[in-house]
């Protein structure tokens, strides 16, 4: 068996990068950058005014003068005005500061009357406040975003003002995933003593969906040597990524080994060290697409699809790595050592502002239920059995 750092290295160099495709500036929120975005202009673009008010001349306004007849008025996006010897001129934010002015006084300081303006008496200014420089948040050409970026509603804004319009991103992974089982009944339809509800198969299009992969899809497969053979056949042919549930441990129904090998897929590793979710299998098919057997059992389902086909897709979209999370333990924990132990957990903060992690273990890997109190996972090391109070240990979130 594996350790767990082994299993995901074992994945991140087996999966290929992703084809990159020109999306639309409004579809690209949630896709991974595949270009370097450099700054279109200086930005500002252009001396800014940050306040509505009046421009003027910080040396005039130094010779104690209040009153200051107005020529006329410049709003954003009008071109700039030049300011003539004496006067002022109203100002919008967002527009130009006017050519000769070096101040500007907030609308809050000022009357208006008999077409001048009057600033209120002892008034204190500084020479171009309210004033934004121009190039002072980067200069023109200066990188804004990097290849593997994971674009957000922020950064469109910043793709927007280096004038893209489209945007090259990697192309998204059809992800095929396939609950196997003669045991499982999707809900809503009937359902015998003897038979459990289908939760896997939703559960990981949800946690796909989540982690922004939108191509998913899903299929529920008896357990039936031949059906599995010509259904998961289809799906290896048509798809990037294949995630099956269930049927990989050793009993006499466990087909998926045997069906994935008589379909040329190359297994690269079946079983890591680690509970739950010890029996994972992972392979490659002939074209490279990415096979991971999850087993079946709710709690070891999820863990393995957030600890190693999140990651996998992260991989092959080009994706910045995410740095590693840690949060402290609140209370004492003991297991028997030689497995790495994957421990759900609650994240609360403390006054301090550090993550601190309150273990929530389930009763089995069937206990789906009692995830739902949880935020996440921390990871606890094979070598050690007492992780006391206060250890700082690896903390991966939902």
């Amino acid at each position: 068996m594996l350790d767990t750092a082994e299993a995901k290295q074992r994945i991140l160099s087996a999966v290929d990068d992703l084809p990159s495709e020109s999306v639309p500036l409004e579809m690209a929120n949630g896709r991974t950058l595949r270009q370097t975005v450099l700054a279109e202009r200086d930005q500002p673009p252009f001396d800014r005014v940050t306040m509505d008010g009046i421009a003027l001349s910080y040396d005039h306004y130094e010779t104690l003068v209040r009153s200051f007849p107005i020529q006329g008025t410049q709003m954003a996006g009008d071109p700039p005005l030049t300011l003539e010897n004496g006067k002022c001129i109203e100002i919008m934010t967002g527009a130009v500061l006017p050519e000769g002015s070096d101040l500007i006084i907030p609308v809050e300081q000022v009357t208006v009357a008999n077409a001048a303006a009057h600033v209120q008496a002892n008034y204190q200014v500084e020479r171009r406040q309210f004033v934004h420089a121009r190039g002072s948040d980067h200069r023109q050409g200066a990188e804004l975003l990097e290849v593997g970026t994971r674009i957000r509603p922020a950064h469109v804004a910043i793709l927007a003002s280096a004038g893209l319009d489209t945007v090259e991103v990697a192309s998204r992974p059809l992800v095929t995933i396939v609950s196997t089982g003669n045991e499982l009944v999707p809900a809503g339809q009937p359902i015998e003593a003897q038979q459990i509800r289908l939760s896997n198969g939703p559960a990981l299009m949800a946690m796909l969906l989540e982690h922004g992969y939108y191509r998913c899809r899903h299929e529920h497969l008896p357990d039936d040597k031949e059906t599995l053979k010509a259904r998961i056949g289809q799906h290896l042919d048509e798809s990037d990524v294949l995630v099956l549930s269930g049927g990989v441990s050793k009993g006499k129904a466990d087909y998926v080994p045997e069906v994935l090998a008589e379909l040329g897929v190359t297994v690269e590793f079946h079983r890591i060290r680690q509970r739950p979710g010890k029996p994972m299998w992972f392979g490659t098919g002939s074209r490279g697409q990415a096979v991971f057997a999850l087993p079946g059992n709710p709690v070891s389902t999820l863990v393995c699809c957030r600890q190693y086909v999140i990651p996998a897709l992260e991989k092959m979209s080009g994706a910045s790595p995410s740095p590693q999370a840690f949060a402290n333990l609140t209370e004492d924990v003991s297991f028997a050592p030689q497995l790495t132990c994957f421990l759900p957990v609650r994240i609360v903060t403390s006054a301090a502002g550090q993550s601190l992690a309150m273990p929530a273990p389930t009763n089995t890997s069937g206990d789906f239920a009692a995830l739902g109190r949880t935020d996440g996972y921390v990871e606890l090391a094979l070598e050690q059995d007492l992780f006391p109070t206060g250890t700082t240990v690896p903390l991966t979130l939902w």
